[in-house]
């Protein structure tokens, strides 16, 4: 086969849950199939997808945003730019207009368009743009038309895609297993971790403010915070306002996968109170390391659906003083959930997720 997945950002120079995916399972799939990445430039390739740069990378966000004119752009080089000569197409929905070139070349050259739900907003949109959610909304709902062919990355995704009756086959996102095993921990140790892009949706606010009440009864507490964002200097000044500055430790991304790693395995707990996830393998890569997970009860938060509370973490009540409870009680017995977190993680392997994507290609190829 040869597959064409389209998506603006790529790996490894832009690093989230959508670039890791692709990643993952086409350099898996590239052993037996031809596999293509059509994005934007963002250096020099090291990629072994083949990388077709359909126009320069431009920045991904306005403000705390996803940049609506760069989805155009990347939408409009989509259409004009690509060649399409491919056996099957897999559009990631997000940022949505690219859907909608590809949608043009899968009609014109009778190629299957798979479409790739990462999230399913709905009435998130009039949060997210105010008045302009109305526009956010309809073109949501009208990609459903574009294919009979989607694919949701998580059972909240597929459940929210079903009421609108959207039928999507449920393939998660994945972890290397092998290679999280392969780390040794970092020398330096912290009893919390969270790791993820500073903006107002992870809700690090919550946790600074969760870990102020944990300091009550744990005064030599240690969280390590690893990520980069617009809320970063809102969130240093909250720690200080809090009185965590000694308790609380900023880094930015880190490059290296192997040292955010080691810095997980020489932790205790880790963290997530997101308000929206479109899964959250950074809960996967969590668990495979060793550590309860702790997220949080949000209508949207799909890393929801990795937890199962009390056995590999814990689903929290949006709350700090709720969210304080389940750090401490994760704290003192973490190393009893080590288990069935290894356990949980290695159902999440991506050569399992690769092989299920292949198997899913082949019946839409067959479905011609």
């Amino acid at each position: 086969m040869r597959i064409a997945y389209i998506y603006d950002a790529v790996y490894p120079f832009v690093k989230g849950g959508v670039e890791k995916r692709i990643y993952e399972i086409g350099r898996r799939l590239s052993k037996k199939h031809e596999i293509h990445w059509i994005g934007l430039d963002w250096g020099e390739d090291t990629n072994p997808i083949k990388l077709h740069k359909v126009g320069r990378g431009v920045s991904l966000y306005s403000g705390q945003r996803r940049s609506i004119r760069e989805a155009l752009y990347f939408s409009a080089k989509v259409l004009l730019n690509a060649e399409w000569d491919y056996d099957i197409i897999d559009c990631q929905q997000f940022p949505y207009f690219p859907c909608f070139s590809s949608k043009v070349h899968s009609a014109l050259r009778d190629i299957p368009l798979v479409i790739t739900w990462h999230e399913f907003w709905k009435e998130y949109w009039k949060e997210y743009l105010g008045d302009m959610g109305t526009f956010g909304i309809q073109i949501e709902k009208s990609m459903r038309k574009l294919t009979s062919h989607h694919v949701s990355v998580s059972k909240l995704t597929q459940k929210r895609l079903h009421y609108i009756g959207v039928d999507s086959t449920l393939i998660p996102n994945g972890i290397d297993l092998e290679k999280i095993q392969r780390v040794k921990k970092s020398s330096q140790e912290y009893d919390v971790i969270f790791v993820g892009r500073l903006i107002k949706e992870k809700n690090v606010d919550m946790l600074l403010e969760a870990t102020k009440l944990v300091k009550e009864n744990v005064p030599d507490l240690k969280m390590l915070i690893i990520g980069e964002g617009p809320e970063r200097d809102n969130l240093t000044k909250l720690a200080s306002k809090l009185e965590l500055s000694r308790n609380v430790t900023f880094i930015g991304f880190l490059k290296d996968y192997e040292k955010l790693i080691a810095y997980m395995k020489s932790s205790k707990v880790f963290v997530l109170p997101s308000k929206r996830e479109g899964f959250g393998i950074v809960a996967l890569e969590a668990n495979a390391s060793g550590l309860p997970v702790i997220t949080l009860d949000y209508p949207l938060n799909a890393s929801k659906d990795l937890i199962t509370h009390g056995y590999n973490g814990f689903i929290s009540p949006p709350s700090p003083r709720s969210l304080a409870e389940y750090i401490e009680i994760s704290l003192f017995n973490g190393k009893k959930f080590k288990r069935n977190c290894i356990k949980n993680a290695e159902r999440y392997d991506w050569n399992n997720i690769a092989k299920l994507t292949e198997k899913f290609y082949e019946r839409v190829l067959n479905e011609r």
